[in-house]
């Protein structure tokens, strides 16, 4: 039986645990994301090496999150994550001893990005998948949209917290404190009593791999959305990696500024998850999808031709609310399509699409922007979006 209220799933004891850990290691990691794309970004100058650091964290994703999916079907997801969650201090640690003993260069914080990509492989599909084995079928939307509250309430605190620690504390400190941010994730992990279902006859690697592969193909309606995800994630998504260079040449404001236009997509973020999960449910899913990709296309278009700054920054609460309204709304309605002993392999094929695609994506992205400017760059991200956003919209419609 579905718990009553408006936040069903916090009255499960095992979400409520995982729920408010998240909250405190997740300001962590978006403390350690600006302050690392500071660091890229006060090392070299250049918008091409903010995008071929972010293409390190998540070429691993393309490479390694189908296998962290067959994973978390063949593992106890919690044991997994507990796992994952250790093995995620350590690049926090190495940057903030690297920076402190001034020995820190480009390539030490690529390759530490490489490393922390590969531990979140196997992380986000098994966090993704164990959602559901904490609420139920019943509370899962409201748990989705209450951990993506989590999340992008993160994104809104993180960033502004990491940019007065730059200023006044140092960039060292951004990552020590994401180090100790771990232990709450993990002492909440260990208390939860929920360790996640696992396949009973798995048939080889291979087969458990072809046989999530199929289902997805099988699905046009799931399908479809994932080559918007997949677009989203190459042309739209790379924006973010190159805000420090809005930050730091086009508005003037250094890491402060930096920290508020992150924070500001974070704001929006989290107005986003706290809507639906007042909501509850949304039952047009596909036209909702439709509605924030456009919403999304469009207010990147205008963000890229904003020189003001304060401008800039209610455009991108209202993206930040767009991506939330899209990313949150999809993966509800993929997890509920599966089932169960495919919702990890589920997870890893849109966590593939979603993340996988995103070193393509911020390698471009950084190309580009060298070469034509970082204007330019995001002007014609933004007009693929709408592209496609339109063409699924047009699909979506003819299909009703």
């Amino acid at each position: 039986m579905t718990p009553a209220g408006r936040f069903p799933a916090l009255q499960y004891r095992d979400f409520r645990l995982f729920w408010f850990g998240q909250i405190i290691s997740l300001s962590g990691t978006w403390m350690q994301s600006v302050a690392q794309g500071w660091l890229v970004y006060s090392l070299t100058k250049s918008p091409f090496y903010l995008g071929m650091v972010a293409a390190a964290g998540s070429l691993p994703i393309l490479l390694f999150t189908l296998f962290g999916g067959i994973a978390a079907d063949r593992f106890r997801k919690r044991n997994l994550l507990l796992m994952t969650q250790a093995l995620s201090i350590i690049p926090a640690i190495f940057l903030g001893i690297l920076i402190d003993i001034k020995l820190i260069a480009v390539w030490h914080v690529a390759a530490l990005a490489a490393f922390l990509g590969i531990v979140n492989a196997f992380d986000v599909p098994a966090r993704q998948s164990f959602i559901i084995e904490m609420v139920g079928k019943g509370s899962l939307t409201n748990a989705i949209a209450l951990n993506s509250a989590a999340f992008h309430g993160a994104r809104m605190t993180g960033p502004v917290i990491a940019g007065m620690a730059i200023a006044h504390l140092g960039l060292s400190a951004c990552f020590y404190l994401n180090a100790i941010s771990f232990i709450a994730v993990i002492i909440a992990l260990s208390k939860i009593k929920a360790k996640g279902e696992t396949i009973e006859n798995p048939n080889g690697i291979i087969k458990d791999f072809i046989e999530g592969i199929q289902y997805f193909k099988s699905k046009s309606e799931i399908y479809r959305s994932i080559i918007l995800l997949a677009i989203f994630s190459l042309a739209g998504m790379p924006f973010i990696t190159l805000l420090p260079v809005f930050a730091g040449e086009i508005f003037r404001k250094g890491p402060e500024g930096f920290g508020f236009l992150v924070g500001a997509t974070g704001a929006g973020a989290l107005t986003a998850a706290l809507l639906l999960a007042f909501r509850g449910d949304i039952k047009e899913k596909s036209r909702f999808i439709s509605f924030s990709a456009l919403c999304f296309s469009i207010l990147l278009f205008v963000f890229s031709f904003s020189t003001n700054f304060y401008l800039s920054v209610v455009i991108l609460v209202f993206i930040g609310w767009a991506l939330v309204s899209f990313f949150a709304t999809m993966n509800s309605f993929i997890q509920l399509a599966v089932p169960d002993n495919l919702r990890g392999r589920a997870m890893s094929v849109y966590t593939f699409v979603f993340l996988g695609t995103a070193p393509i994506g911020n390698s471009l992205m950084g190309i580009l922007a060298d070469s034509i400017g970082t204007v330019r760059a995001v002007t014609i991200a933004s007009v693929i979006c709408l592209i496609a956003a339109i063409s699924f919209s047009m699909k979506i419609s003819r299909d009703k």
